[in-house]
């Protein structure tokens, strides 16, 4: 095999991880989003309901402590899906550099 073979080789196996590196990119900062969505539907105001107020104070009471157990659920999920994404992010960094050098080379040799 020669080195021009060697090289488009190399190259191939470069441009699959980095597809592979982005899969992993794209699902994370899927996950991410999904959470942050979450967290913004947490905020909304809930809908003042027809009810006599000391009911409906109750009831908001019950749901601001029920919102809040989730927001520290979410925000624990949250900061671990972060971390993943930023370790995706560079990976898939890395591996697009390699990439890019590979096809540079490449591009020298024809």
């Amino acid at each position: 095999m020669s080195e021009k073979e060697k090289l488009g080789r190399l190259t191939e196996i470069s441009q699959l991880l980095f597809d592979q590196k982005m899969f992993v990119l794209e699902r994370a900062a899927r996950a991410r989003q999904s959470s942050l969505d979450r967290l913004s539907e947490l905020d909304r105001p809930m809908d003042a309901a027809d009810l006599p107020l000391i009911q409906a104070q109750e009831i908001a009471l019950r749901h601001a402590l029920w919102a809040d157990h989730k927001r520290r659920e979410i925000n624990t999920m949250l900061a671990r899906q972060t971390a993943e994404w930023i370790e995706a992010r560079e990976d898939a960094s890395r591996a697009f550099g390699r990439n890019q050098v590979l096809n540079r080379l490449k591009g020298q040799l024809s």
